[in-house]
């Protein structure tokens, strides 16, 4: 498992890949940890490098691939 901080955006605050299973974790910084499944390792060596980080998972990762919350977070809310 490889991993990166991605210290110059304000939506992601990390990722990692799994290259055996070809799994994309994300850590946004306000809505938890998301996997993304079947992604080639380039975009996540690019995820790691882009000079904006959520402007390249906006266009080369999100409603391209699966994806999952992840089902360790709970939410925490008011009860109505």
């Amino acid at each position: 498992m490889r991993s990166c901080p991605i210290e110059r955006s304000s939506m992601i605050e990390g990722a990692a890949f799994d290259a055996d299973a070809a799994i994309l974790c994300i850590r946004f910084r306000d809505n938890g940890t998301y996997f993304y499944f079947d992604v080639p390792e380039h975009l996540f060596d690019g995820l790691c490098k882009a000079a904006s980080a959520g402007t390249f998972f906006n266009e080369r990762i999100r409603d391209r691939f699966r994806c999952e919350r992840d089902p360790e977070r709970r939410r925490f809310r008011p009860e109505a």
